[in-house]
């Protein structure tokens, strides 16, 4: 059994969600805002210093939030947003040290090259790895032929060392004409992304076109496929997508799903709140504004239930939180920030 409680239902199209060792979250509004809220619901907004203005452009703006490893020590928060630049906008990420409501000594660590009038398809999610890597998803841009080309970062997934630096074992560092910073490519839109808590692997989703959403355990220097393959097809016409769906040399996806379910924001839960989920993976969907739990038996899907089937709107991301219990945001003029509780849960009076 399952239940939820609204933290508040007074953010803007929220996108992202980090928690703070104090019991606070931080919070990207697509719009630009950085919004602390406390454990009533409390909302204030973050100065970020020194960064170039952020502000909605079609699925882009202030998107992802991540705290650095060791945040307790350094008070890196790093930020993920829409850029606006020569050709248009692009893909940027940004550090900052949180001092009490202020984002202090800001600096960009990466911008996507290059940028397009496209008001579609940023990624972008941000996950440090347990050697301390940082890893960055972006997506194509709308413009296919740029995932396939090593020379682009669009439809790549991104390795950089914390500050920035590119690691020299990236799997095209020593590769004349590509983007070293690449770690894998061949990706339409990841906007979700989470390391494996017993593996440490890095696990993404990505949108599909009509039908073909995927899930993947990327691997350095491997073509995901996109636009070569894919088990989506054109939008309207229903027209086959480049070549179908497999191509040597070309990865194949652990799981995907036909018709797209549009998914966004990705957790493992390795807690014990919630006993017999203990090991799935959890998914939100964008279109049919519900949660998906995936059961896994290693890196194989082997059932999905959906729950929150439209009762709270569209989930954009979703987070397992310090305390055990999962946390969503959902997209929208009055979204929320919703914790999922388990039945009759008496450490939280239910």
């Amino acid at each position: 059994m399952l239940t939820y409680e609204i933290v508040t239902n007074k953010l803007s199209h929220p996108w992202s969600l980090a928690f703070l060792p104090d019991g606070r979250f931080l919070v990207t509004e697509r719009g630009g805002q950085l919004m602390l809220i406390d454990s009533s619901g409390k909302l204030e907004t973050v100065d970020i210093l020194n960064i170039p203005p952020i502000r909605q452009y079609g699925q882009g703006g202030l998107l992802d939030v991540a705290l650095h490893p060791d945040f307790n020590k350094n008070q890196w928060v790093y930020l993920s947003f829409a850029e606006k630049g020569k050709g248009g906008f692009g893909t940027t990420v940004a550090r900052g040290r949180l001092q009490e409501n202020q984002l202090q000594e800001v600096e960009i660590i990466f911008r996507m090259s290059w940028k397009t009038r496209s008001k579609r398809h940023f990624g972008s999610r941000l996950v440090f790895d347990s050697d301390g890597y940082l890893f960055i998803t972006l997506g194509d841009r709308a413009d296919r032929p740029r995932a396939q080309d090593l020379g682009d970062h669009a439809g790549s997934l991104i390795r950089l060392h914390d500050d920035g630096s590119i690691p020299e074992d990236n799997p095209f560092y020593d590769h004349q004409f590509s983007k070293k910073e690449i770690y894998s490519y061949g990706h339409r839109n990841m906007q979700g992304a989470a390391l494996h808590p017993d593996t440490g692997r890095l696990w993404i989703h990505e949108h599909g076109p009509q039908g073909g959403d995927e899930i993947n355990i990327p691997q350095a220097g491997k073509n995901y496929g996109w636009p070569v393959i894919t088990y989506g097809v054109n939008y309207g016409t229903g027209t086959k997508i480049g070549e179908g769906t497999h191509k040597a040399e070309m990865e194949q996806p652990i799981y995907f799903w036909t018709p797209s379910i549009a998914p966004s924001g990705m957790a493992f839960y390795h807690a014990d709140r919630f006993k017999n989920w203990k090991g799935n993976l959890f998914i939100g969907s964008l279109k049919f504004q519900l949660l998906a739990r995936l059961e896994l038996d290693g890196e194989r899907v082997i059932s999905e239930e959906r729950i929150l089937n439209g009762e709270i709107g569209r989930i954009r991301d979703v987070r397992q939180g310090p305390d055990g219990l999962i946390y969503l945001l959902t997209d929208d003029d009055d979204g929320k920030l919703v914790r999922l509780l388990p039945a009759q849960d008496e450490s939280l009076g239910r």
